[in-house]
């Protein structure tokens, strides 16, 4: 009987030693990543050619979003635009005098043009009957009667020519002018705004708040597209890349707090919160000090921390410590 009650109680030692390990093993007092700390970098080129007139930061500076940074010369695009401008000015003005029409003292000069060639050409038929008449008494030569008969012939010519011009007086202008017009007017724009939007490219401007990590160009140097002008870094948000292994990745999840340090500030905890763990296992890199070998599979983890006083600097070696025991805050940076 003894014997079986001491058997009891080594398998019930044995079981509950047992769970104290499965539990310690799945829930460590404390867990530590190390990596260091990241944030995203922005590369800036200008949008156009031409040489450099200012640089306005310096390396270091601290820059707002839509800050003009640098500034291409403009002495050859703002020419231009005055030419476009102008070139608009008198499209509008050519399409509103097709779409005003005709103006009333016009159509009346029109009649006054016809009537006065209507009166030379009756003049001109009277000269030539006149004329028909000497000619048989000798009285007129052959050339004075066709003299006649041509300036008849060319006063009729002037009365039909005079008729049809008060003809489309009267009718107004064609849609197919102003159509015209129009498509003209529109196209004129259209250069202008392209000038417009050159000129506004010779401005460089930061695209989000940042700090100048490097500065690549210079007053007098030629800009492109393909070359970088700026090397930004953000100023939010910033994260810890850390990595952890597979048999600790179970202890963490999205939004769990954590606190980060840095060794150039001892005794200060910076909190944070972890943001993503990646799904995919890699090799752990060089640059990561970790207690594990260096050619162990782990996942990586990213911890975004709140740096309102801008005291973390890119690449600087971080510990991070997750609250294994604290529930998930926040999912995401």
């Amino acid at each position: 009987m003894k014997r079986i009650i001491v058997i009891a109680l080594l398998l019930a030692i044995a079981a509950a030693s047992a769970w104290w390990y499965r539990q310690h093993a799945r829930a460590p007092a404390e867990l530590a990543l190390y990596g260091n700390i990241d944030f995203r970098q922005v590369t800036l080129a200008f949008n156009g050619n031409g040489p450099v007139a200012e640089v306005l930061v310096e390396e270091g500076e601290q820059v707002k979003q839509g800050q003009v940074i640098a500034r291409l010369d403009t002495s050859r695009i703002l020419p231009q635009i005055d030419q476009a401008m102008a070139q608009v000015d008198a499209q509008q003005a050519s399409l509103a005098r097709l779409k005003n029409g005709t103006r009333p003292e016009e159509i009346a000069q029109a009649r006054a043009n016809l009537v006065a060639a209507e009166a030379e050409a009756a003049n001109a038929r009277l000269q030539f009957e006149r004329q028909s008449s000497l000619v048989p008494r000798a009285a007129a030569s052959q050339q004075t009667l066709d003299n006649a008969r041509s300036a008849a012939a060319v006063a009729d010519a002037k009365v039909v020519a005079t008729r049809k011009a008060l003809d489309l007086l009267v009718a107004g202008t064609r849609i197919e002018e102003i159509q015209g017009a129009d498509a003209q007017l529109r196209a004129a724009e259209a250069q202008a705004a392209f000038l417009r939007a050159q000129l506004a490219d010779t401005d460089l401007r930061a695209p989000v708040d940042a700090v100048v990590r490097s500065r690549l160009i210079e007053p007098g140097e030629m800009a492109s597209p393909t070359r970088a002008a700026f090397s930004l870094v953000t100023i939010s948000p910033k994260w810890v890349r850390a990595y952890i292994s597979e048999a600790q990745l179970g202890h963490i999840r999205p939004g769990m707090k954590a606190e980060v340090r840095v060794d150039s500030l001892p005794g200060r905890a910076i909190p944070g919160w972890i943001g993503f763990i990646s799904s995919v296992a890699e090799f752990t890199p060089k640059t990561v000090q970790t207690e594990e070998l260096r050619t162990s599979l782990v996942f990586e983890v990213r911890v975004f921390v709140d740096d309102p006083d801008n005291v973390l600097r890119l690449g600087m070696p971080a510990t991070v410590r997750p609250h294994l025991d604290d529930a998930p805050q926040k999912a995401g940076g």
